[in-house]
């Protein structure tokens, strides 16, 4: 009962320090305004939390558990359907995540950024206290590679039924995928809500002719 209230408790704080984040950001974010904005003291918040690194953790693991977990519904969702099309609602619902929750795309950008600098969270020099001793910086790294490993998993299905060209790297598509989609969310962050940011370019065509070369590179003739 305690560890239930303690962890209700900490899900409240999140989600505090995620309503301050989305204000100010999260370098710009101190722990009094995250305290002021859950209604306790700094003292109190730093019981849970010992650090603003920790709390950033945090909402990062929220993200990337909620991003899996319509991972693994769009997955049911297909799995009647081949594995070009299962593969393909994949990348869309990716794109659609980040486009809907800036701060999440922000913050899971960010952690893999740092995990790629550290050599995967294996050079414990390049870590700050606050990351070491995080308990979030832990639970990521047990699910960090988990949508990697989902698409990958599609990808071979469509190999297997045929709607996928089998001389395709699974991975490669993966990280190819991966990276399209990071330049397209970068543009649509940077673009606010003007739609035509960029030589007038309207973003949701943008996103249609990305989504639409994926496909065309995945299918099989």
């Amino acid at each position: 009962m305690k560890d239930s209230k303690k962890s209700l408790k900490e899900q409240k704080l999140i989600q505090a320090a995620e309503i301050v984040f989305n204000k100010v950001g999260f370098t710009n974010a101190k722990m009094e305004d995250i305290a002021a904005e859950a209604g306790i003291t700094k003292v109190t918040l730093y019981s849970y939390f010992q650090s603003k690194e920790n709390l950033q953790l945090a909402v990062t693991h929220k993200a990337l558990q909620l991003l899996i977990d319509k991972y693994y519904s769009t997955l049911r969702e297909n799995k009647e359907k081949t594995g070009l099309e299962g593969t393909m609602s994949i990348f869309k619902l990716f794109i659609d995540f980040s486009e809907k929750n800036f701060l999440y795309s922000e913050a899971l950008l960010n952690y893999f950024a740092m995990i790629r600098s550290t050599g995967y969270g294996d050079n414990k020099e390049k870590l700050t206290e606050g990351i070491r001793e995080s308990v979030y910086f832990r639970k990521l790294q047990d699910i960090q590679n988990l949508p990697f490993k989902l698409t990958v998993q599609e990808i071979e299905r469509g190999k297997n039924d045929g709607s996928i060209r089998d001389d395709l790297d699974p991975m490669m598509v993966t990280l190819a995928a991966w990276a399209a989609s990071i330049g397209y969310i970068k543009v649509v962050s940077a673009s606010a809500n003007n739609l035509k940011p960029l030589f007038n370019v309207d973003l949701e065509q943008l996103k249609k002719l990305q989504l639409k070369s994926a496909n065309e590179l995945l299918r099989k003739v």
